[in-house]
């Protein structure tokens, strides 16, 4: 199953956070997990797309993102459907 889950800043970010959710980040990719991420460019704060079995694995994998564990930004979980070609974009 594709998930997102949808940043949102309260807290001020330092190096070392940031260093730590880049290591996360590359975790998920390493398990191919990873699939979409990036910062907000009009809202204060970003999403990452990745797959998970289930929505409790889901939580757990947003909860150990050091951005949400460290309490510097909260976050909502959402399943998704990835419309593309392979699908006729779930026509």
């Amino acid at each position: 199953m594709t998930f997102v889950y949808l940043m949102k800043n309260q807290n001020q970010l330092n190096k070392e956070l940031v260093e730590q959710h880049v290591e996360h980040l590359k975790q998920l990719k390493k398990e191919d997990r990873l699939i979409l991420c990036g910062p907000f460019g009009d809202y204060p704060g970003g999403m990452v797309v990745f797959s998970a079995q289930d929505k409790e694995e889901a939580d757990r994998i947003a909860q150990s993102d050091p951005f949400i564990s460290s309490g510097c930004k909260t976050y909502e979980l959402r399943t998704m459907e990835i419309a593309d070609e392979t699908n006729n974009y779930l026509l």
